[in-house]
């Protein structure tokens, strides 16, 4: 009954992690004629009929699933399993684990050494969020999905920060930032306050996952073209935000030219003052910057967002002074 594992490496022994546990107990609690359910008639966008959690987690992940339907399941399972703990936990576990095998295996999808401590960190954010979340605002497991990665990410961080060992013999070489894989980059930039965690995952799922704009706009019930917007102006803070940081760091570490490639943008920014709002309605953090922002916002330009990187920007003709909403 157990699914195979995604986390189970080509030529590795079966040894199944935290996340795996967690897949095989919630594949049993909706197994049989009895499986743990839940009352339809209590939601919105539900069938009036119980059904079980399994199903629950499919519907949630339709595109057509209305977001007050998520949040209110999500509000009930949290719930249940702060009063009750045991199998509701297990259940809230089993209904986010699309997400939280996803944040895994992007985390730790160039790491080399056993993963099983990052999935394992992961599952430990996802529980210590479920426990004191505040679930009042919307897109509740939005914001439970950034709790894991961010605890993820902190234990992907340690160990890359770990010395490497340098033939021959057992000297160690001075630990590297861990600046090299995209999703850390963002991860640092919502914790130092350069994006929101809307605007890091409007990136993510965009940019390095290669979901299309248009899908993602339409999930978050947003304008298509605000989406655009809000996502060039969060990729010029984040362009910002690498190059002072790269000019901080050792010019002969080879990370450096990996953000450039990876992340890094060639426009320079424009203070956070003079960039307007975006119907997304996420916040703008102050940037210092002399330079504006030049060329319209299009969703179709080659240089626009992390499509420019490494090129040099144009110089601006008075026909190009940006006429965004």
């Amino acid at each position: 009954m157990a699914a195979q594992s995604v986390f189970r490496r080509a030529g590795d022994e079966a040894v199944p992690n935290s996340l795996d546990i967690a897949r095989d107990t919630f594949t049993w609690l909706v197994t049989g004629p009895h499986p743990i359910s839940l009352n339809g008639r209590l939601f919105p966008g539900l069938p009036d009929r119980h059904i079980a959690l399994d199903e629950v987690r499919d519907r949630l992940l339709a595109r057509r699933c209305p977001q007050a339907t998520r949040d209110a399941v999500w509000a009930h399972l949290v719930l249940r399993s702060r009063t009750e703990g045991a199998t509701w936990t297990i259940a809230a576990v089993g209904v986010a684990l699309p997400a939280l095998t996803s944040v895994a295996a992007t985390l730790t999808n160039r790491f080399a050494n056993d993963p099983a401590d990052v999935h394992a960190e992961v599952l430990r954010g996802f529980l210590t969020a479920l426990s004191t979340i505040d679930l009042r605002p919307p897109r509740i497991m939005l914001r439970l999905r950034w709790a894991a990665y961010r605890s993820g990410y902190y234990a992907l961080a340690e160990a890359l920060a770990g010395p490497t060992p340098v033939a021959p013999g057992f000297r160690s070489t001075p630990p590297h930032a861990p600046w090299g894989h995209p999703d850390l980059v963002l991860a640092r930039a919502v914790a130092d306050g350069v994006l929101t965690q809307t605007e890091a995952a409007l990136i993510g799922a965009t940019r390095l996952e290669e979901v299309p704009v248009a899908d993602w706009a339409a999930r978050h019930q947003t304008g298509e073209w605000a989406v655009y917007k809000a996502r060039k102006r969060a990729e010029l803070r984040l362009a910002a935000y690498l190059r002072e940081g790269v000019a901080e760091t050792d010019p002969t570490d080879p990370l450096t030219d990996q953000v450039a490639t990876a992340v890094a943008l060639a426009r320079p920014v424009a203070p956070a003052r003079d960039l307007p709002r975006s119907s997304l309605s996420v916040s703008v953090s102050e940037v210092e910057s002399g330079q504006k922002i030049q060329g319209r916002v299009s969703k179709t330009d080659a240089k626009s967002g992390v499509q420019g990187c490494g090129t040099s920007p144009r110089s601006a003709r008075p026909s190009e002074v940006p006429q965004c909403a």
